[in-house]
């Protein structure tokens, strides 16, 4: 019975933390999300309480939007008022900026550090030369064992210390009531948010390492309760509510809502104007020369009016795992990688096999890959082991040194060698679907249902009308070198991996006569037959575009060579206008992109801020910065709404994670972000420490959130979801959806309806189902005040 209440408070207590990514699936997610049933602003002032963390941009953050005009006057004198406040916004500002930010001391930080040393050492995924014996035990009993030898903690004798964690934990809380207990755990977990998220990652994950070496929540508790107890420290410390700043947090919050309003209806003007001239396509149209379907990443909004720019070519937007759920098998080094979202379950596995002719290349490759991976191993064990170490890297150092120099004087033309000289097994090999669930260890084939149900699954949810000649999926993954969070900025949707792999499977799903004919039979789609499907990967650093094009029929290859010079000149324009240079762009991505001593390869997702479910014509004449995440979806051809109901379940929820990642990133970039790169250090291979040790770092570094030590780059607010479609087709979708209405009442995300039966209106979700509307000029009307009570405060401003 005692056991059974420990568990149920440690499981209560665990909500405090999210889930720390490994540095080789490092995923965005929202690292609150525990506390999601629960109000926004409650779940942040918890996290401040707990985590001692800030939860709302600095007051600095909040001077550079107000100069740069990014919050409206009207709408924060508004929310001011409505609040009691009456004074001018620069009062507010100055009263914000007097709260400086203090620190509190951490009683703990020697626990903190002793712990952090056993969970490293125990946690390790290969990177130490000589592992932690009796891993296999379990995190306490290997501890236990070795406990004896730590000065630190002065324990003389292992009959000291108690044989399981279960034990331990009976013993240290005896005398503790059961909300004690829980705010004991709460406490203790929240000391080391990253690496205690990082054991919640392994459990949920079942990762191998996991299974051959278990940790649980349970037995960090035991060890860090027992060397607490060791240490005399505080086993329940007092938390103290600082009451004193209670008005801050509420003009920081207010100031919040302000700049989120202000980006509302920064776009509601926008979209509301397309909304007005532009008319949805109607099948007879002409047919585009060619269609490309980019992943819904709001890096694609760039390349996308970039490509369309060049010639008639029609894009959509579709999550980046191309609705394949599946694990992939690399035939570089055999491992089996998640590529679909973390949330959904792998049904199938993808592997390549090589293409009928193509024996010899197949045998080249192999050969030449062994012979790479031996001359890596035997480089890595001359540097690493005892005896070869000194000599080693005394005898190349000379060598070393030329190395780094050219690299760090041309890193352009060596990414260029580079790839000119890699040999693609996407050549000569095609991608084979099997069922992930395997009997004997033999993967099962797929039926053909599942086959023409992935396929027609891309194409509902985008909402196709006709097919050109060529269609290309277009997955899209990043190049960067020296970079422990290079995953990041790989395709999230396929789990922090590059999204070529499901982009080709789906192009060969959709190739199959088989296919093809069980769409036109069942009255789905009807293919033409000079349709080709091709897979392809945009490099989202360099912005260069990669067709995948080996089995691309002869009648279409002039085709593909014009398209295939309309993509390099997308790729000039594009990197034009992302640097904001006219001359070598795509020579100055491909530095950056191969430089070792770059911290900015790229800019990853930071700045999003929207995600627009509609057809691309709402979007296709307006620059957006690449501000909002793109989803393709045709209202019309979607009757029974289930379409949207899987856009609403699947993308907008994971947009949502991605977006509050980067919110708290922003805001405590120490506590919730990943620090500065330049004093990174890689431990265990799965993540990084500041300096030389200290809590496991959970989220994005500061280089990728900030132009500057002090200036950002990304906006830190919360993101607001536009879709086009009746309302009561919304309204239906999230009654029967409680997740979904939840993070809605909860203000986690933003819900704006852009209705076509009712002349485009765009009305704005508040709890409880209430249906705010909106006037032309993007202000909701009942929540902000006449134009004469803005004038008043425009004396007061004076």
């Amino acid at each position: 019975m005692i056991q059974q209440h420990i568990l149920k408070s440690i499981e209560e207590a665990s909500k405090v933390i999210g889930k720390t990514w490994p540095l080789y699936s490092f995923v965005t997610s929202n690292p609150l999300s525990g506390y999601e049933k629960v109000s926004f602003k409650d779940a942040v002032n918890s996290a401040k309480d707990l985590l001692n963390a800030k939860i709302f941009p600095e007051t600095s953050l909040y001077r550079q939007a107000w100069e740069q005009g990014e919050i409206e006057k009207n709408i924060l004198i508004a929310l001011l008022r409505e609040n009691g406040l009456s004074k001018s916004p620069e009062f507010y500002l100055q009263q914000m900026q007097s709260q400086k930010w203090v620190q509190e001391k951490n009683i703990n930080h020697d626990l903190d550090r002793i712990m952090a040393k056993w969970l490293a050492i125990f946690m390790d995924e290969g990177l130490a030369e000589w592992e932690m014996p009796g891993k296999k035990d379990g995190f306490y009993k290997a501890w236990r064992k070795l406990a004896i030898y730590d000065s630190e903690i002065g324990i003389k004798a292992l009959c000291e210390i108690p044989k399981t964690s279960s034990e331990a934990l009976a013993h240290v809380l005896t005398g503790y009531s059961k909300e004690e207990c829980t705010k004991i755990f709460t406490y203790h977990l929240a000391a080391l948010p990253g690496w205690t998220g990082f054991i919640n990652y392994r459990i949920e994950s079942n990762s191998l390492w996991q299974q051959e070496y278990p940790i649980s929540l349970e037995d960090y508790l035991g060890v860090r309760l027992w060397i607490a107890q060791q240490l005399k420290d505080q086993i329940l410390p007092e938390i103290e509510k600082d009451e004193t700043d209670n008005m801050i947090s509420k003009l920081q919050y207010i100031w919040l809502k302000a700049w989120e309003k202000s980006w509302q209806n920064q776009l509601i003007k926008t979209l509301k104007k397309e909304s007005i001239t532009t008319k949805p396509s109607r099948n007879g149209e002409p047919c585009p020369d060619a269609q490309m379907v980019f992943c819904i990443d709001t890096r694609s909004e760039l390349i996308r009016r970039h490509v369309e720019s060049k010639g008639n070519y029609e894009t959509y937007g579709y999550a980046g795992f191309f609705g394949i759920a599946m694990d992939y098998e690399n035939l570089n080094d055999d491992l089996v990688r998640k590529s679909c979202p973390p949330i959904v379950s792998s049904a199938y596995k993808v592997s390549e096999i090589r293409q009928a002719s193509k024996n010899e290349n197949m045998l080249a490759y192999k050969k030449k890959n062994e012979i790479l991976k031996f001359g890596e191993y035997f480089l890595r064990r001359m540097k690493n082991m005892l005896p070869s170490a000194f000599g080693y890297v005394e005898g190349s150092g000379f060598y070393y040194g030329l190395s780094l120099l050219a690299r760090t004087l041309t890193p352009g033309y060596f990414y260029r060698l580079k790839k000119k000289n890699i040999s693609s097994y996407e050549t000569f090999c095609e991608p084979e679907i099997n069922s992930a669930t395997t009997q004997d260890e033999i993967s099962l084939q797929i039926t053909l249902d599942e086959k023409v149900a992935i396929v027609k699954s891309a194409f509902d949810l985008t909402g196709w009308k006709q097919f050109s000649p060529l269609v290309l999926f277009i997955g899209h993954g990043s190049h960067s070198a020296n970079n422990p969070f290079g995953s990041s900025l790989d395709c999230g949707a396929c789990a922090a991996s590059p999204g070529r792999h499901n982009a080709r499977m789906l192009a060969k799903l959709a190739n199959l006569p088989e296919v093809r004919k069980a769409l036109a039979d069942n009255n789905h789609f009807n293919i033409p037959t000079d349709t080709h499907f091709i897979g392809a990967e945009h490099n989202t650093t360099t912005d260069e575009i990669v067709i995948f094009d080996s089995e691309v029929p002869d009648s279409h290859k002039e085709q593909l060579l014009n398209l295939k010079s309309d993509l390099l000149s997308a790729q000039q324009t594009a990197t034009q206008d992302r640097f904001g240079i006219q001359g070598n762009s795509i020579a100055l991505a491909q530095r950056k992109a191969n430089d070792w001593g770059e911290t900015r390869p790229e800019w990853g997702l930071a700045k999003n801020a929207g995600f627009i479910v509609a057809p691309r014509a709402l979007t296709k004449n307006d620059n957006l910065d690449s501000r909002c995440f793109l989803h393709s979806y045709d209202w019309e051809l979607d009757i029974k709404g289930k379409a949207l109901e899987g856009i609403m379940q699947g993308p907008m929820v994971v947009t949502q994670w991605i977006n509050n990642h980067y919110y708290f990133s922003t805001v405590d970039n120490d506590k919730f972000g990943g620090g500065s790169k330049i004093t990174h250090n890689i431990t265990g291979k799965f993540g990084v420490v500041q300096g030389n040790g200290g809590d496991l770092k959970m989220g994005l570094p500061l280089q990728s959130l900030f132009q500057s030590d002090r200036e950002m780059y990304h906006k830190p607010i919360r993101l607001s979801v536009l879709i086009q479609a009746p309302i009561t087709r919304v309204t239906d979708i999230l009654l029967r959806n409680e997740n979904l209405k939840t993070l809605l009442d909860n203000e986690w995300i933003y819900l704006m309806v852009m209705d076509p039966l009712q002349e485009n209106d765009i009305k704005l979700y508040e709890k409880n189902m209430q249906w705010v509307p909106t006037t032309e000029e993007g202000v909701r009307e009942e929540n902000y005040r006449t134009k004469v009570d803005v004038e008043i405060f425009d004396e007061i401003l004076i």
